[in-house]
């Protein structure tokens, strides 16, 4: 399958015809603003327009933009806008409802493209309304189409994730942090402090001062209180290193009881938020079900419902994309390099994309050389074979896996991991 980041560019210029009004809005909270020129730059419109984010503000754009349609004379128009924040989101969607072609700009484009009229680094809106036009005229622009209610559903859950992921981290920093200052030694007794048998502890004798006196049947009697298995073996050898940790710490033990209220609460909103957690998965994992894509994903072992999800929902449906390389742009992976001369720089990642979908994609590449056979054979065959850096190896099975899903989406088939081995036999 060929693919050509140029022949995609040449298409988007070809569809900008004599006939079309390129509209450029540049979005904000409140008051939007729009600038309309031809298909050559020029503008078209003796002031520019601004407009508010409310229905009577879009249809006073619509008014404005039939106005121009029919002074100038042409027949189509295309709308362009910087996908900034969420503010352009519902200007967007009310647009293409109408069944009116709208546009995405990439905001570094705009940052580039400011000076092309006047040579001046100054900024305005209505001056970036007018560089939006001027880039979709020559085609820098990414089409908008909105997904279907699964793909919509996924992304509101996945985006809720995120931001309970990111709270569940700060709050797991935060209760290691105390424990670094009251309990320097507990990480030497637990290694993770989530485990049951350490949460049971931190709720009950969070402080060396609280085991110290105690016997390790009274640690577990405390322990019964949180957990079935308390006792055993294991749990008397736990108990006995605890005591023993305790009794020789020099954890701080000033302004204890304020400090142990604290970790109360922070143990407590870290179960909260545990549980939303586990209740988002729970949902996204019966929303996949509706995907047909999802079910393909599956078959490739090591990508689980995180990562699926996660792919999907950065991504969108897969069956829009021609080439693993448009995932790879998609998410900021494609290679980029500065070279001038006899210069030859760095070949580094863009990082011109989505983050979230880069971080996912990296993740599960690196899930899949641990746990897939066939990932980890290519991974050795890489670093033994071909004495690539471990770097390098991860980043050439990560465009991979972009070319895998690609092709198993467009072919309606499931991953054949003998098909991905004799391939990588060939190539070698």
């Amino acid at each position: 399958m060929k693919f050509k980041q140029s022949d995609a560019q040449n298409q988007r210029i070809e569809r900008i015809t004599t006939s079309h009004l390129v509209v450029g809005i540049d979005m904000a909270k409140e008051t939007h603003v729009a600038q309309a020129t031809n298909f050559r730059g020029i503008v078209l419109s003796n002031r520019h327009l601004a407009f508010k984010n409310t229905a009577e503000g879009f249809e006073k754009l619509k008014r404005w933009i039939e106005s121009l349609q029919q002074k100038h004379r042409l027949k189509s128009f295309i709308v362009g806008m910087e996908p900034t924040g969420h503010y352009w989101y519902n200007l967007a969607n009310w647009l293409v409802d109408l069944g009116i072609h709208v546009v995405l700009v990439n905001p570094a484009t705009t940052k580039r493209n400011k000076e092309n009229r006047d040579n001046c680094q100054s900024k305005s809106d209505p001056k970036d309304a007018l560089v939006i036009a001027d880039v979709v005229s020559r085609g820098y622009y990414y089409e908008y189409s909105r997904q279907s209610a699964s793909f919509q559903r996924l992304r509101v859950m996945m985006s809720d994730r995120e931001f309970w992921v990111t709270n569940s981290v700060r709050l797991q920093n935060r209760i290691v942090r105390w424990l670094d200052i009251r309990f320097p030694e507990y990480a030497s007794v637990f290694k993770k402090w989530t485990g049951i048998r350490s949460l049971a502890t931190l709720k009950e004798f969070p402080s060396p001062l609280d085991l110290r006196g105690l016997s390790t049947a009274e640690i577990i009697t405390g322990w019964r209180k949180h957990m079935q298995r308390a006792g055993g073996c294991s749990g008397i050898q736990k108990a006995a290193e605890l005591l023993s940790k305790a009794n020789r710490s020099v954890g701080d033990v000033t302004s204890l009881r304020e400090a142990k209220q604290d970790l109360v609460r922070l143990i407590e909103e870290y179960e909260r938020i545990e549980s939303h957690l586990e209740q988002i998965e729970k949902e996204v994992a019966m929303l996949l079900e509706d995907i047909p894509i999802a079910g393909q994903m599956r078959s490739v072992k090591g990508l689980g419902t995180i990562y699926i999800a996660a792919i999907l929902c950065g991504a969108g449906d897969l069956a829009q994309y021609v080439h693993g390389r448009q995932l790879l742009r998609k998410a900021g992976l494609n290679l980029a390099e500065s070279m001038s001369g006899k210069r030859k720089g760095e070949v580094i990642l863009s990082k011109r994309g989505s983050a979230v979908l880069r971080k996912y994609m990296y993740l599960a590449t690196l899930t899949l050389i641990g746990v897939n056979p066939i990932f980890r054979q290519l991974h050795e065959n890489n670093l033994k074979v071909k004495h690539m850096s471990k770097q390098k190896s991860i980043l050439k099975l990560l465009g991979k896996l972009a070319r895998i899903l690609i092709g198993m989406v467009h072919s309606g088939e499931s991953f054949t991991p003998e098909k991905t081995v004799h391939t990588s036999v060939q190539a070698a």
